[in-house]
């Protein structure tokens, strides 16, 4: 009977296993013998050896897309972190229509990425677009927002608050696990409402921040859609050509798909030495109850 019962459970098994295989496992093992090899796709692979690896220590394009990535992350996973507690915290609270404006604050990241990046590059358009048509209202500076390299990348940065509402939500459950009594301890003892955040609710939502944060690091590494769409070939002067732009080019463009396969397993293991050395700085800030 157990051998049996294990055979349907093969059997049940059986789709998952074959898309495993051929849609992530076959093709990560590909990638892996390619980088090691000279493939135009048009012809058959030649080994080379690490020539591709050694190739990318002295190109400098690879090292301008991976610092520009480097920013991006330094300024998008912060800044969406904090706009996503942020709008948390305010849409925890017990007021009436609540669930309208969660929906509300939620929609945008259902936005198609392609159409995002057509939207804001009339936002953030220099002649006609409705941001600097807004500052100039104020008297405030109207900067060249797709033009000039000192501000694509916060353009890039200030685009990618836009999709928070993903891990607004994530938050929320977690703030709905935060005890209630807590709070009505501090609130007994006196404790500000700034007080109460540092000292019980970042805490007790540290695991979901540490998952969050991981996430947007990994999400941020792989950013391509909306630079590819808003900005030609990395413009202005290389500042918004970020690395997966610099990978898609060698693979499909240039077609060096080895050299690409080469890339790709460097920016595997930049995310894995990442997302290693977050969960290690994690472990001294982090709340588990159970611990």
């Amino acid at each position: 009977m157990s051998k049996r019962d294990g055979r349907i459970g093969w059997l049940f098994a059986l789709p998952w296993v074959f898309g495993f295989t051929v849609f992530l496992l076959y093709p990560v093992v590909a990638s892996l013998f390619l980088s090691f090899t000279s493939y135009s796709i048009l012809k058959p692979p030649r080994l080379i050896g690490t020539a591709n690896y050694v190739e990318l220590y002295h190109d400098p394009i690879f090292w301008k897309s991976l610092s520009n990535t480097f920013l991006y992350v330094l300024g998008a996973v912060p800044l969406g972190t904090v706009m996503a507690i942020a709008l948390a915290l305010l849409l925890n609270s017990k007021v009436k229509g609540m669930a309208i404006y969660r929906t509300l604050f939620f929609l945008p990241t259902l936005v198609p990425m392609a159409a995002l990046g057509v939207l804001f590059l009339w936002i953030f358009n220099g002649d006609y677009g409705i941001l600097n048509a807004g500052l100039k209202l104020v008297h405030l500076p109207l900067p060249n927002w797709l033009g000039d390299p000192a501000w694509s990348k916060w353009t890039l940065i200030l685009i990618s608050v836009w999709g928070c509402g993903q891990a607004m939500i994530i938050y929320l459950a977690g703030l709905q696990d935060v005890p209630v009594s807590l709070y009505e301890a501090c609130e007994i003892d006196g404790a500000s409402s700034w007080a109460r955040t540092r000292a019980v609710t970042l805490p007790l939502i540290s695991p979901v921040i540490l998952f969050n944060v991981i996430m947007g690091i990994i999400g941020s590494l792989q950013v391509f859609a909306v630079p590819y769409i808003m900005f030609m070939d990395g413009a202005p002067a290389r500042s918004t050509y970020v690395f997966t732009s610099y990978l898609l080019d060698n693979a499909f463009k240039f077609q060096r798909m080895g050299y690409a396969c080469a890339l790709g397993w460097v920016m595997f293991v930049i995310t894995l030495i990442l997302t290693l050395l977050s969960m290690k700085i994690a472990e001294r800030h982090v709340h588990y109850e159970g611990g």
